[in-house]
């Protein structure tokens, strides 16, 4: 007769969000020991993670703090499927890996992996949650924001999921509200670099020859060449610098010229989206 009781089940279940026949024969294996059935059930799905090693984990969730200290944290953590990332074990270790991750103060993902999260570190709390429910999970994305003052802007996609889109706006100055909008604006217009000045010379390089080499291409007189290819530069800049973005409210307006009439200084941000480093990397691979 096993030594356990239905009550017993649903217990584990709850605790850990498997599968009604693992957990039984789980708690059968261990002969209704409940400690040792959750050993059992983590050794398994240890072995079951090896195994989902080169499945793709575009699903999950963004969540970001305020850290008190002149920092915010934002992170990306995916799994497998989008039943498993509005499922509340995997929302609830996303906000353990946040807390973890935050007070080590990491910046990105590989110091995060190797944050203590209460004697052991993320990677391994990440992993042991996984092992339970069997799928893969993995911190992709982590960056740091520094500011005097933060707006956090986690965006839905979809009302039955939770945030897939984050933005984390690090700012000097007092009106809230522009800072907010702002954020928004980031979530929707995708910058890559607060200043001009940010952009990497080699990206500014190779710009500059495709757009020489499409001018000349169309047959624009020599002389008219060099305004003409600066125009068209000035069209990327537009494109991946926040500050030269025309505001998603009002486009009469850019970002630069909207924070300075609030009184606003951006200092920093940072946007991810779930699942475009997945979405890259496929790219890149084609």
């Amino acid at each position: 007769m096993a030594n356990f009781t239905i009550a017993d089940v649903k217990a584990l279940r709850e605790q850990l969000g498997t599968g009604l026949s693992d957990t039984k024969k789980a708690l059968e294996d261990a002969d209704g020991d409940l400690e040792k059935a959750v050993e059992l059930l983590r050794l398994k799905g240890a072995k079951g993670n090896a195994k989902r090693a080169d499945r793709s984990a575009a699903e999950g969730l963004i969540v970001a703090k305020e850290n008190g200290d002149g920092t915010a944290t934002i992170l990306e953590l995916n799994c497998e499927t989008d039943f498993v990332a509005k499922g509340e074990k995997f929302i609830e270790l996303a906000d353990q890996v946040l807390e973890a991750v935050a007070a080590a103060g990491a910046t990105n993902a590989t110091e995060a992996l190797d944050a203590d999260a209460n004697g052991q570190t993320v990677d391994e709390l990440i992993q042991g949650v996984a092992a339970i429910i069997g799928e893969k999970f993995e911190l992709s994305n982590v960056r740091q924001v520094k500011g005097e003052k933060f707006d956090i802007y986690l965006h839905k996609t979809s009302s039955d999921l939770p945030p897939q889109v984050g933005v984390v706006v690090g700012y000097a100055g007092d009106d809230t509200d522009v800072a907010h909008g702002i954020a928004q604006h980031i979530a929707f217009a995708n910058p890559s670099y607060l200043n001009r000045e940010d952009v990497p010379q080699a990206d500014i390089d190779q710009e500059r020859r495709v757009v020489e080499e499409i001018t000349r291409a169309e047959g624009k007189p020599e002389a008219a060449l060099p305004k003409i290819v600066e125009g068209r530069l000035g069209a990327f800049f537009k494109q991946i610098v926040l500050n030269e973005q025309e505001y998603a409210r009002d486009p009469k307006f850019s970002i630069k010229q909207v924070a300075e009439q609030a009184g606003l200084t951006i200092s920093d941000f940072a946007r991810i989206k779930v699942g475009a480093s997945a979405e890259a990397a496929a790219e890149d691979a084609e």
